[in-house]
């Protein structure tokens, strides 16, 4: 069959994959330098200026916010899949480590304090991932080690003076525009000047090492991970489920309508002088100046106020109201960082729910059998194992919803793509589906981005794993798309209902499913343009905007099938699955 997708030909790409996947075969410990020349090579999109002498300052913070702060003490990471795997593998008991995280990567990591960083990898993404992250942060501090061996410098560190004016003192020293340190400040916090001391101190010489890399070892994992899911709620193995993979906050959020009944709380944390900006942004909100939805804005102040000191007392609160209307959340201390919500249908409140879902029959759901299984997106093939496992332990999967962040070739921050055709990298698979979604169920909920479905994705590999040319073979192609999840998620699908393995290198026919499926994605970078992308920060309250919107898709699309399943009628006019 003629394949839709040329390949890109990216042979630096490729010599770059297998390259440390043939080093990390060792059982010895790989050093990071000897990837340094492989990885320059390729010419990362992200990585653009790995072999000038001037520091890729972006490349830098983009490393920077996905991996621990220890990572200045660091000399050794370690790979392996779960807590017995490090065990077994003589790197010690991870209950005596101190639990760390990165401010942009959700992964288990544990540090010794004594240079030893441990790393819980959900699948071969997560090497995809992390190593090209290991090797970029190497190069670039080393460059600014060797920019900063000048006796001014080391002095001036020595007591630096923590304003703008030390910014661009330091800035002037090392020739680096205190614009590109303040940004490195914002990743870094209080922790920037001592990092700063760190670099000009000695060079980084990194050592990684996996411990086990089977696919046994990763489905053994995912199955110790499962099991507290489980624990938690026996009757998930009985029950009908609509698998969605989101984040922790959206879906609940607008399930238990939690922010909108204590309004008045967050806007009085909004009051300190600190939030003055979120406080006029709510002003012009409340005064109809502005566009904005004031419930997902009192969602983002909620997020806020939950992770302050203040909100201590209302974090247990919430915990109480969640149990009421069938809001479980699991997470694991030692298993993988994805927090699982199982929501009971049938315990729904339509008074707390977020107004924009309450339809007519709604109480008609007290009837339903189902749970709706969220949990957080996941990284590349991690989502392949996550649902592969998940359809085993359900009674019945209605219906497979996949939101989250991409990379878009043809809009901007903030728009909401709707894919129809998905090339996965992982697999070399081209899926055809039926997206559930359209622009049309979306309504006014979208304000600040635009609605681009019948859109074509491409699920790559890494986000380091891009080049300039890579992009633009799949432009050419129209893919505008560019995300890690939805190409191993329809893998899964496949193998859902259809009975063998998923295929290799074909164009994948994933028409007239059992059971509903939906996939959305929401744009976080624009890799095409000179602007900033997420390396230099997060979505914000802006970010908000796609988010919600996605999640009150997902939400009637859920409600409109389990309240015609209730009523034994059609599915509403508009919404045929």
């Amino acid at each position: 069959m003629d394949r839709t997708v040329p390949r890109t030909g990216s042979e630096e790409i490729e010599l770059y994959i297998r390259t440390y996947y043939s080093l990390l075969r060792s059982t010895t410990d790989v050093q990071i330098r000897s990837l340094e020349e492989v990885h320059s090579n390729m010419g990362s999109s992200l990585h653009p200026s790995a072999r000038a002498l001037h520091p890729d300052m972006s490349a830098f913070i983009y490393s920077s916010l996905r991996l621990p702060a220890c990572i200045a003490q660091t000399e050794r990471v370690v790979l392996g899949q779960s807590q017995e795997v490090f065990l077994q593998g003589g790197t010690g008991d991870l209950h005596d480590w101190v639990p760390v995280s990165a401010k942009a990567r959700r992964r288990r990591s544990f540090f010794n304090n004594r240079g030893t960083l441990a790393c819980l990898i959900a699948s071969r993404s997560d090497i995809d991932d992390i190593i090209p992250i290991l090797t970029a942060f190497q190069i670039e501090w080393n460059k600014l080690h060797r920019l900063m061996r000048g006796e001014q410098v080391q002095a001036f560190l020595e007591e630096p003076i923590d304003n703008d004016e030390g910014l661009v003192a330091l800035g002037h020293g090392i020739g680096v525009g205190p614009e590109d340190l303040d940004r490195l400040r914002q990743v870094w916090d209080e922790g920037f000047w001592p990092m700063m001391s760190a670099i000009a101190e000695k060079p980084k010489n990194l050592k990684v090492k996996l411990l086990a890399g089977s696919l046994t070892d990763y489905r053994r994992a995912t199955q110790l991970w499962w099991e507290r899911v489980e624990d938690a709620n026996p009757s998930i193995l009985h029950r009908p489920a609509y698998f969605v993979s989101s984040n922790p906050h959206s879906v609940v959020n607008l399930f238990s309508g939690f922010a909108l009944r204590h309004e008045a709380e967050l806007v009085r944390f909004l009051e300190h002088p600190r939030h003055a900006d979120l406080l006029g942004e709510w002003r012009e909100i409340e005064a109809r100046q502005i566009q904005s939805s004031r419930e997902n804005f009192l969602y983002y102040v909620l997020k806020k106020y939950l992770a302050s000191p203040e909100g201590a007392e209302l974090r247990k609160v919430r915990a109480e109201v969640e149990s009421e209307c069938g809001i479980q959340r699991i997470t694991s201390e030692f298993g993988f960082d994805l927090q699982v919500q199982l929501i009971d249908l049938q315990q729904i409140n339509p008074e707390w729910i977020d107004p924009r879902l309450r339809v007519p029959g709604l109480e008609g759901l007290v009837r339903s059998d189902a749970l709706v299984i969220n949990i957080e997106y996941p990284l590349g093939m991690g989502a392949f194992e996550f649902l592969s496992y998940i359809a085993t332990r359900v009674g019945e999967m209605r219906g497979v919803y996949a939101m989250g962040k991409a990379a878009t070739l043809n809009g901007i921050i903030g728009d909401v793509m709707l894919p129809s055709v998905v090339h996965d990298e992982q697999s070399q698979n081209t899926y055809l589906f039926d997206n559930c979604f359209s622009a049309a169920e979306f309504g006014e909920d979208l304000v600040y981005g635009t609605l681009l479905d019948n859109q074509k994705a491409v699920s790559v590999r890494g986000t380091f794993l891009q080049t300039p040319r890579y992009m633009d073979v799949f432009y050419r192609e129209g893919y505008t798309d560019i995300e890690m999840e939805a190409g191993p998620y329809l893998s899964a699908v496949y193998e859902m209902y259809r009975p063998k393995r998923h295929p290799n290198n074909e164009i994948a026919n994933l028409y007239g499913l059992p059971f509903d499926l939906g996939v959305i994605h929401y744009a976080s970078d624009t890799p095409l343009s000179k602007g900033k992308n997420l390396g230099a920060g997060t979505l914000s309250y802006f970010g908000m905007d796609p988010t919600y919107a996605a999640s009150l898709a997902v939400w009637r699309r859920i409600f409109d099938l389990e309240l015609a399943r209730t009523r034994r009628e059609p599915v509403l006019a508009g919404r045929e699955p």
